[in-house]
């Protein structure tokens, strides 16, 4: 029997072969915890992450998905200031539901396009 942990590292591996970031359109790596969300956008070919949010720099009112969505109206913004429009979505093994789809939705609606 495959554990939960396994199976989401090798669900991450598969993606990650298919995602790689550029400086021009770099990854959006999702991290989430039972209650924490953060994401950053990382440049693959140089290996540096470009910008970041978290869960902790947002305010903590309302549930979990709405946090979520702050996060990636925040990560959104700071992408537009260092001048990207464009990003690769990296789920990070986890299913694109609840916490995750409402970080990328708050993204999207906030003007990053992937």
């Amino acid at each position: 029997m495959i554990s939960k942990l396994k199976s989401r590292k090798r669900i991450q591996k598969r993606i990650r072969k298919k995602v790689s970031g550029v400086a021009a359109k770099p990854r959006l790596a999702v991290f989430r915890s039972n209650k924490a969300i953060a994401c950053q956008l990382i440049d693959d070919i140089n290996g540096v992450t470009l910008a970041s949010a978290s869960s902790k720099e947002v305010s903590s009112d309302g549930n979990k998905s709405e946090i979520s969505k702050k996060v990636g109206e925040l990560i959104a913004s700071k992408a537009k200031a260092i001048g990207i429009e464009v990003a690769k979505f990296d789920r990070g093994g986890n299913l694109y539901h609840g916490r995750v789809k409402s970080l990328a939705d708050g993204a999207r609606e906030a003007g990053l396009n992937f």
